[in-house]
């Protein structure tokens, strides 16, 4: 490895030894630079790397709120500032029992690559809170958003840092969230948070954005690989959230069959191909779990998860979607997919696959469309919402779209021309890290030593 690349790596691995999805998602990116730093020796001379995978500012607050049974309860608040280079601070907030500084961080790193990727004028941040909000009343779910936003109000901004939604933050948080901030400030700040409700400030598509985004930056790595098109191809997807509902959305409108969806207690599996309807019921309106899908469609499989590895992935498929949450793919998942006949793996949640099972994928010419470039429709559609915010007028649904597909199509050839320059194939998991890292660095040397 490059001595600098290693040096980078060695002392952030000391800096920050407990931080394991952080270090993780470094690793993960400074080791696919090595041809990019061999070239540009200068960066050393000003610490590029080191600066680039140190965030500009972290905070951490305390969350207090009562609830319905009167009693008070405290949360940890977070948000990572990380970059600022190319626009304000840009990503989403997470409420997850899961959330801990590593994880903001390493998502605010991955969110400055994604943003980068999107060729539009945001930075990359991140933020969220320890709070549950399964099992949560919607008045508490209120009060702890208040409460939240009452700390946070302070150090976000239109011009400074926008927030927008994640895993446990919908369009109910973020509606409870911007009306406090909008009561606090005494001002309609429109840009300020992203993912609103059309009623207020919203953008169309928003919602479906991410899931849409996925399957058209894996249609163009399809076609760039001689599989001109989804119809036919049986499709899994993990998860059962905004993002995988979409993906299968989209990827049933261009002809694929998809078989299989999960949540976080098993998944179902119909040959028949999803109801996606009967999706959308259960987990948009009931917010049931999927094995209800069974009440109704009796033929339909229900695999209940047991240990570390998601049944979904033993199920035969073309095209398998990550898009639960990190790491859910591991590298014995990772062989029962190849084992299958899998052709394709698409990212739609942060960091899905651990670092063995990308490798494994590519070592057994499996196409790999990488998180940070692969579900980047959703902070570029955010970034159209923040758009259509300052100007005062809003596009239509196809209008939105249409911007959407051009932009993950341009993703994807930012990722093929900088694997091709750099003899990578299609390693488009490089070529991201690459061509974000690219645009950042450019970024970085301009603005001098900050």
């Amino acid at each position: 490895m490059n001595k600098y690349l290693e040096k980078t790596l060695k002392d952030t691995k000391k800096k920050n030894k407990a931080e394991s999805e952080y270090l993780q998602a470094v690793t993960e990116v400074l080791t696919s630079l090595e041809p990019v730093i061999d070239k540009h020796t200068e960066y050393e001379k000003i610490a590029l790397l080191e600066r680039i995978v140190e965030p500009e500012r972290i905070i951490s607050f305390r969350v207090p709120w009562v609830n319905d049974r009167g009693k008070v309860i405290v949360n940890r608040g977070f948000r990572v500032q990380f970059s600022s280079l190319i626009g304000p601070y840009k990503g989403g907030l997470r409420f997850a029992p899961s959330v801990n500084q590593s994880i903001m961080k390493f998502l605010g790193f991955e969110q400055i690559f994604k943003n980068a990727l999107t060729g539009l004028p945001i930075g990359g941040a991140k933020g969220g809170s320890d709070f549950d909000p399964k099992g949560k009343s919607d008045n508490e779910i209120m009060k702890f958003c208040q409460s939240f936003m009452t700390e946070l109000y302070r150090h976000i901004g239109q011009d400074t840092d926008v927030p927008a939604g994640d895993i446990g933050v919908g369009a109910r948080e973020i509606g409870y969230l911007f009306g406090q901030y909008k009561r606090i400030r005494n001002a309609y700040e429109g840009g300020v948070l992203t993912g609103k409700g059309l009623e207020y400030g919203g953008s169309l598509v928003r919602k479906e954005a991410t899931g849409y985004g996925l399957i058209y930056f894996m249609l163009e790595m399809l076609k760039a690989n001689k599989v001109n098109s989804l119809k036919g191809k049986t499709v899994t997807i993990s998860g059962s959230g905004n993002v995988a509902i979409y993906a299968a959305e989209k990827a049933i409108q261009l002809g694929a069959k998809v078989v299989a969806m999960s949540d976080s207690n098993g998944c179902i599996y119909d040959k028949n191909g999803i109801d996606l309807k009967l999706i959308k019921e259960l987990k948009e309106e009931k917010r049931a779990r999927i094995k209800e899908y069974k009440t109704t469609h009796a033929s339909a499989t229900y695999m209940e998860r047991k240990g570390t590895n998601s049944p979904i992935w033993t199920i035969k498929t073309d095209i398998a979607l990550p898009c639960a949450t990190q790491n859910e793919l591991t590298l014995e998942s990772a062989k029962e997919l190849v084992k299958n006949g899998v052709i394709a793996i698409g990212e739609g949640a942060n960091m899905p696959t651990t670092p063995e099972a990308v490798e494994y994928f590519l070592s057994k010419k499996v196409l790999v469309a990488p998180a940070k470039a692969a579900n980047a429709g959703g902070v570029a559609t955010s970034a159209i919402e923040m758009s259509q915010n300052s100007i005062r007028y809003y596009w239509s649904f196809d209008e939105v779209d249409k911007k959407l597909e051009n932009i993950m199509k341009n993703i994807f050839n930012e990722c093929k021309t900088s694997a091709s320059k750099y003899n990578l194939g299609n390693n488009y998991v490089a070529g991201a890290n690459i061509a974000a890292f690219s645009k950042l660095a450019k970024a970085m040397k301009a603005q001098g030593i900050v």
